[in-house]
């Protein structure tokens, strides 16, 4: 994987690794390739017209986080403000300067979306075809093309939407000249996108917004400021105040998470009597006891309570029912009542998508990811010079990002050092792997509907996509990159001096 152009030449047609994607895994894959594989040229190629994925992407009203930026912002970047639950400007802004001031953006292609990428066992190169026809070239492929469709949002099929009077908008496409003001608004949905737009629409115009869930969810109040982290920032240098407020972030993550898991009961009375002490009599056990237990589903985050606050204010509600269907002035429920609305938002949830719906092929023959395992968390069975991110579900997308980078570099200096061109988890036909369904433990409906697309998951590492950061933090740093499972080989017909490679056969 020798350069074969100097890095920052965006031009390059040929580069030794190419990025899908500018949100925050491509930018910290290549954070990560600069620093550690100084000699290696790349290339992003971003479909849209600006970076920052998700964040650029969604623009409804109060977009943030809902994981705190300590763990959300890179292991290589602290993050300076003072709120640790940030909002998506902020978000863009500390991506942006991150690029800039690592001369990122010079190497990005905007505009550009990949629509099929091609292996080719006989040049050891991956060949991507762009719109319009175009191509680029690069020894190994990293997916940072997030994890849903970002052209298609899961259509929950509500009857009656074509008689609405009023406006239907989802998140995911929100209309720049959406005026709410003083309107009666419905957000379909109690996730953490219908958690964020309801206290956020409340408060700015209109006139009622009611969140109608079908599920309750359980939620985890928190300030939106860290105060040991504002605290320790004004002590300390920035980098050790950073290091410290992240570790603290990911322990007790991780802790609250396996309490979650392994005492369920204690949890769920915990995050009950929270919320029945910040609601009083505005509390409603119908609309906030959840069928399932913590961390089945992703604990959603309320900062600075919101949601509550916006309740117990009269300027938002949430009703408990089903939908019979969508008529002309609102939404008629099961239970025979009826919600007056202006407008209504379908905050129903995303679709997944694998490998950012890019075609993706070895000499010809399209790969099924679904009949491929995950290795050591970003690769996959039998496919070379591949890799990609899936982020935690119980942890910031970040973390996953870190580690994973951590690892690749690794494995291209190594590749360097043993004149190696090519990598494939090997994985023999006859293995007695047994799939296990890692996501089967997760109610949430993205995951159900999507998990026959996945690749597949064994029972320990490192075919699997581990739901631990700490045991994966560890694994992907101290595990040797040439562990008898990696297969390293030579370019066909490239001729070099002796190599590690060649001495050692």
């Amino acid at each position: 994987m020798n350069a074969v152009s100097p890095q920052g030449d965006f031009r390059a047609e040929d580069v030794d690794v190419l990025i899908v994607g500018a949100g925050i895994s491509g930018i910290g894959m290549a954070v990560h390739l600069q620093e550690k594989c100084p000699g290696k040229s790349y290339a992003i190629v971003e479909r849209r017209d600006d970076l920052g994925g998700t964040w650029d992407l969604f623009r409804y009203p109060g977009i943030r986080s809902d994981s705190d930026m300590h763990t959300l912002g890179f292991e290589f970047e602290p993050w300076k403000h003072e709120k640790a639950i940030a909002d998506g400007p902020s978000i863009l802004e500390y991506l942006n300067r991150i690029v800039d001031e690592r001369g990122i953006r010079r190497n990005i292609r905007f505009g550009e979306k990949v629509q099929a990428a091609n292996w080719d066992s006989a040049t050891a190169r991956w060949t991507l075809t762009l719109d319009g026809g175009s191509t680029l070239t690069g020894r190994f492929l990293f997916l940072g093309s997030g994890y849903y469709d970002y052209d298609e949002p899961y259509d929950a099929q509500i009857p009656g939407r074509e008689e609405f009077a009023g406006t239907i908008v989802h998140p995911q496409f929100w209309p720049e000249d959406l005026d709410y003001s003083g309107k009666q608004v419905v957000v379909i949905g109690s996730g953490a996108t219908a958690a964020t737009i309801v206290p956020a629409m409340a408060v700015t115009g209109a006139g009622h917004v009611t969140m109608l869930q079908r599920t309750p969810t359980w939620y985890a109040v928190r300030p939106a400021k860290d105060r040991l982290a504002n605290t320790l920032r004004k002590l300390l240098p920035e980098k050790l105040a950073y290091a410290i407020t992240r570790f603290k972030n990911i322990f007790w993550q991780d802790w609250f998470f396996k309490l979650a898991r392994n005492k369920p009961e204690k949890v769920k009375q915990a995050l009950t009597k929270r919320t029945q002490d910040l609601l009083g009599e505005h509390y409603d056990p119908v609309a906030f006891t959840p069928p399932y237990n913590p961390w089945e589903q992703r604990l959603c985050l309320i900062p600075d309570a919101d949601l509550f606050e916006a309740i117990k204010a009269g300027s938002a509600s949430i009703v408990t029912d089903r939908i019979e269907r969508i008529d002309a002035s609102g939404i008629q429920l099961q239970s025979g009542k009826h919600l007056d609305a202006d407008i209504i938002i379908t905050a129903t949830g995303l679709q997944l998508a694998v490998a950012g719906k890019i075609r993706i092929a070895v000499d010809g023959q399209p790969v099924d990811f679904s009949q491929r395992y995950y290795y050591r968390n970003c690769m996959f069975s039998n496919v070379p010079n591949l890799a990609g991110i899936f982020g935690y579900i119980n942890a910031s997308w970040t973390l996953r990002v870190d580690i994973v980078a951590n690892f690749l570099t690794r494995l291209f200096n190594h590749m360097d050092a043993i004149g190696a061109d090519i990598a494939t988890p090997a994985l023999a036909d006859d293995a007695d792997l047994v799939a296990e369904g890692i996501f089967d433990a997760f109610s949430s409906g993205y995951l159900q509907r999507g998990k026959h697309l996945l690749p597949r998951n064994a029972a320990a590492l490192p075919w699997r996509l581990n739901q631990d950061y700490v045991q994966d933090k560890k694994d992907m740093r101290s595990a040797p990159v040439d562990d008898g499972v990696i297969r390293f080989e030579k370019a066909p017909g490239v001729h070099r001096a002796t190599t590690l490679l060649e001495a050692a056969e």
